[in-house]
């Protein structure tokens, strides 16, 4: 904790966790005194049939609801203010967000203009704080990455090709719905890209410089999870178990970093996926084994924890050679589960590596980060992931 010798934990957002608790809504939203939900989702969600397993629960139990399948990948501004305006001419009065991180930042960014108007840039990280609560939300994630079912940031991109954060306590979902029925059947390139985004999380938090005892302990075992379950997960159509596992990770690594933000892999990442439209769970697999490696010299206890928990026999080594173990072990998962080699097989080109390492020293991601980081370093990070 070398920012501080204190510390809060704060985590509002009541989970509902296993097979089958999408059939439990109805009862959510009759506590919650809300009546009409605004769906939250992209098109191929709907064109899956996935929507539909909880339109018709939400059918069953009469409750009204319109749908908005308008978000992108990297969501840009145009998402969040049509999802607002469809939110107000359907005369809704909650959100239910079905997806992945995307659907579910856009249901939190659209809540903020419903409840506070203004354009969504007035309330990037720098400008001005969300200045109260947003309307109901309840989320119930598709796949197992962004976590943002318990976070309180949503990322939105600017007309610039710029990730920009929309933080703070207010869009905390009210009620995450983790259902391994609506993730066990991912495509392997999803499943891959959010599992690793999910493993970052973990790695980032448990190694940050604002970590504390609490968000350690979700740090690592959610490592541990990822690392036990992940293949199984990702290659399979019916592994509920493995799912269901993952699911639970992903929340726990965004718990975690909720308290600690992240580091330099997400400061990285997020200008590759905004200029080139790279996954954000690519790209962070790809950073991740990179930044590791400058990273480990700094902790070398943190890294030699993580090795273990992913199965590393460290016995008898130093923590510097144990840390190590850690990096080989991120790097043979991201392996076996597809991961391209680089960013440049991702699809990012190596002349925007300046105005990319530009970007990522605007993340407050990298303060945190365990080493000292300065923008030749960025640069020469982003070299070595091309």
């Amino acid at each position: 904790m070398a920012f501080q010798d204190h510390f809060g934990y704060y985590g509002p957002t009541r989970l509902v966790m296993g097979r089958g608790t999408v059939g439990e809504i109805p009862q959510i939203v009759r506590e919650a005194r809300v009546q009409k939900a605004q769906i939250v989702t992209d098109e191929g969600l709907v064109a899956a049939g996935v929507v539909a397993r909880v339109a018709q629960v939400l059918d069953h139990a009469r409750i009204a609801y319109s749908i908005y399948d308008g978000v992108e990948p990297n969501p840009p501004i145009r998402n969040v203010e049509a999802c607002a305006a469809q939110y107000g001419a359907e005369n809704c009065d909650f959100l239910l967000a079905i997806g992945g991180g995307s659907s579910m930042d856009v249901a939190k960014t659209a809540g903020v203009l419903v409840n506070h108007g203004g354009k969504i840039t007035d309330y990037f990280i720098g400008e001005k704080p969300v200045p109260g609560p947003i309307p109901f939300l309840l989320c119930v994630p598709t796949t197992y990455g962004t976590a943002s079912e318990v976070t309180p940031f949503a990322v939105i991109t600017d007309d610039n090709h710029f990730k920009g954060t929309v933080p703070g306590p207010h869009v905390m979902p009210n009620v995450g719905i983790l259902d391994a029925d609506m993730a066990v059947a991912l495509p392997l390139p999803i499943a891959a890209a959010t599992g690793m985004d999910a493993l970052t999380h973990a790695i980032e938090s448990y190694v940050s410089l604002l970590s504390n005892p609490i968000s350690e302990g979700m740090a690592l075992h959610a490592i541990r999870l990822i690392s036990q379950n992940l293949r199984r997960a990702a290659y399979s159509d019916h592994n509920h178990e493995a799912t269901q596992n993952m699911l639970a990770a992903s929340t726990m690594a965004g718990f975690a970093f909720s308290q600690t933000r992240l580091g330099n892999v997400h400061a990285m990442s997020h200008p590759v996926s905004g200029h080139y439209g790279v996954p954000h769970g690519v790209a962070n697999a790809i950073l991740l084994t990179r930044i590791m490696a400058y990273n480990r010299y700094a902790c070398p206890e943190k890294f030699a924890d993580i090795a273990a928990a992913m199965g590393e026999d460290v016995t008898g080594l130093s923590a510097v050679d144990a840390s190590l173990l850690a990096v080989e072990a991120v790097q043979n998962l991201s392996d076996d589960v597809g991961i391209p080699a680089t960013l440049g097989d991702a699809g990012a080109k190596a002349e925007g590596i300046g105005m990319m390492a530009e970007d990522a020293m605007k993340s407050g991601n990298i303060q945190v980060n365990p080493r000292k980081t300065a923008i030749k370093d960025v640069i020469a990070l982003y070299e070595a992931s091309m």
